[in-house]
């Protein structure tokens, strides 16, 4: 194994939601995407998904919470487009700190872990 594999290990949160429904980094980073561009598409685009794909994503989020992530705005001259919404930027947020809190309270335990990898 390679000592930058040995010092950089993934931590992937996700919180799974029963019976179905799930948050995790992939829909954070659709959120930002689309809150960069404007667009579901565009959004979608940024992570080579289709906009079928990105469009579900954002449907999953909308119906997951009471209140919406994303809210598509029709017309204009640029065709309509879609905004974050204030709880869909509050989503991001938690989210990013969440992940930060669990990086930091598993360091250690992640430092055991890469400390005893294989060479």
């Amino acid at each position: 194994m390679s000592a930058s594999a040995k010092t950089e290990p993934k931590l992937i949160f996700r919180l799974q939601f029963e019976p179905e429904g799930r948050i995790g980094r992939g829909k954070i980073q659709l959120l930002a995407h689309i809150r960069e561009t404007g667009s579901i598409s565009a959004g979608g685009r940024a992570m080579d998904m289709s906009y079928r794909r990105a469009w579900l994503l954002v449907d999953e989020m909308n119906r997951l919470f009471r209140r919406p992530v994303v809210e598509s705005q029709r017309g204009g001259k640029q065709g309509g487009g879609a905004v974050v919404t204030p709880f869909g930027e509050a989503l991001i947020a938690h989210y990013h700190a969440m992940e930060a809190k669990a990086r930091a309270a598993l360091a250690e335990d992640i430092g055991w872990i890469v400390d005893n990898l294989a060479d």
